[in-house]
Formats: structure tokens, C-alpha cells, sequence
């Protein structure tokens, strides 16, 4: 999931025009870039494009719901209901409780043989620290996303400062790794701001992030880039790969290959950039 690009739900035009783009995953978005008095608009917009029979295949189907502690949050999950649905991206959240009652919200309104894992946002100071428990909350989160707007903003904390930039994400990645789950970054505003997209891209990709949010289509070729794996990398990962297996052809556990010690913690990483380039 290098690139995730965020539709409004109240914006039925821009759904299929966003499932054909190159993005790995589309999120459509009930919460905050859908106007109050259009929320059950949008709910219905989204419930009859999934129901196509024409809905394309091979995108990762993201819905950004409103906030467990919204009254807007049951009707979301009932929109939902026996309906293609990925991953369920929980806003707002600050306590590991939140996402346990989420869970069992989301056990008495959708049918039972749904089961859409969650991408849970970090966007409070509260939820920074708490981002480890509520990473491990329930089996079903797989990732912590990164809300630079909502935490930045509110604190006037400069955004284009990268010690600020560098400080957040990797309290958040390592929150993550606590949790053994993954970490997401956050959209970038900026729409014609490239460079500015790059870099904080950049920092997120360094820090192991498994990719980034996108608002607009311009964005995704970018994220693309990269979150992929370069050739020399994936070069690289498959030949430690193909020596761990000689390794341990001959009873042997780290090795050396091209003057690196290569243990456990490098062939995982290896293994891991591989699946993702074959992926």
C-alpha cells in the first residue's frame, strides 16, 4: 500500500475515476472532507458504488468512517453492511478503549462474514502516547496512521521544520513496531508543493512507513516512487534470501555475504522487501 487516495464520499463523480487510478488503495473518506448535512448523502453514494457489479477489482477498498464517539458512526457501519470493504480507517482516536468499542460496534452492524481489518489515526498529543496500546487494541489493527494536520496544526508546530517532521513519525513507527503493526503517513495539504511532498515523503520511507495518503491524483505517482523498493534493493534482498537458505542448507546461522553480517533482523527486513517487489 505505497499510495492510499483519499475521495470524498459526497463526491460519487470522482469513485470510479479514483478505482482507475494507479494508486494501491482508495479511501473514501464519510468523515471530514464530507460536509455535516451530506453525511448520509455520502453514506448512500458509497453503499450504491459498491454494490455495482461493475466494481473493479485489485484496489484495496479503505472507508475512512466517522469517529467511534460520533453519532454519525453506527449509520456508517450499517451503509457498510454485507458490502466489499477492506479496511476500516477509525479517525479520532486516543484510548485503546475507542477502538474496543469500534470492535464491537462493528460485530452487531455488519454481517458476519465481514471481517475488514483497521487503520487507526494518531492525531492528538493523548493519542501519541497512547499509540502503542492502542495499536495492539483488538487483532484486527494492522497499521497506525499519522495525522500531521489535526496535531500539527492545532499546536502551531511548523510542519516544513524536518526535526519537527522527524520527531512525530518516528515516535509514531516506533509506537507501531511496539505493536507489531504497521505505520502510515499522513496526506500532504500541498497539492503543487512537490518538493515538499518528497521530502516528507522521503523522512516516512526512511523510517520504515509503509507508504503515504494521497488527496489528489498528481500525488500518487510520487508516493509510488518512493515507497517501492529500488532495483539494487530488491537485488540485494534477493540475494540474502537465497544465501540464508544455503546458510541453512549447511547448519548455519549468520553469515557473512559481500562483507556484511547478515543475522535474523536483515534476513526478515530481506524478506520482507522481496514480498513487497513481488507483490
Amino acid at each position: 500500500m505505497r499510495s492510499k487516495l483519499f475521495v470524498p464520499g459526497n463526491r460519487p463523480e470522482l469513485f470510479a475515476k479514483a478505482m482507475a487510478s494507479g494508486a494501491d488503495a482508495i479511501s473514501f473518506d464519510l468523515e471530514d472532507a464530507v460536509p455535516q448535512a451530506r453525511k448520509a448523502e455520502a453514506r448512500a453514494n458509497l453503499a450504491a458504488f459498491l454494490d455495482s457489479p461493475d466494481l473493479p477489482v485489485g484496489k484495496v477498498i479503505i472507508v475512512r468512517t466517522n469517529a467511534p464517539s460520533s453519532p454519525e458512526f453506527e449509520a456508517d457501519l450499517a451503509a457498510l453492511a454485507g458490502r466489499k470493504v477492506d479496511v476500516i480507517n477509525l479517525p479520532k482516536i486516543d484510548h485503546a478503549r475507542e477502538v474496543t468499542v469500534a470492535v464491537v460496534a462493528m460485530a452487531s452492524l455488519l454481517a458476519a462474514e465481514q471481517a475488514p481489518e483497521l487503520l487507526v489515526n494518531i492525531e492528538t498529543p493523548l493519542g501519541l502516547r497512547q499509540a502503542a496500546d492502542i495499536g495492539r487494541a483488538h487483532p484486527r489493527v494492522v497499521g497506525l496512521q499519522l495525522g500531521l494536520g489535526d496535531l500539527f496544526e492545532a499546536l502551531g508546530i511548523d510542519r516544513q521544520d524536518p526535526a519537527n517532521l522527524h520527531a512525530v513519525l518516528y515516535t509514531l513507527r516506533m509506537a507501531a513496531a511496539e505493536a507489531g503493526v504497521f505505520a502510515y503517513d499522513s496526506a500532504y495539504p500541498d497539492v503543487d508543493d512537490v518538493s515538499g511532498f518528497q521530502a516528507e515523503a522521503g523522512i516516512a520511507r526512511r523510517l520504515g512507513y509503509l507508504g503515504k495518503s494521497c488527496i489528489h491524483p498528481r500525488q500518487i505517482a510520487l508516493a509510488n516512487a518512493i515507497f517501492q523498493p529500488s532495483g539494487e534493493e530488491v537485488a540485494r534482498a534477493r540475494r540474502i534470501v537465497a544465501a540464508a537458505a544455503e546458510a541453512t542448507r549447511l547448519g548455519r546461522g549468520a553469515f557473512l555475504l559481500e562483507g556484511r553480517m547478515i543475522d535474523p533482523p536483515y534476513l526478515h527486513r530481506a524478506q520482507a522487501i522481496v514480498a513487497a517487489a513481488d507483490a
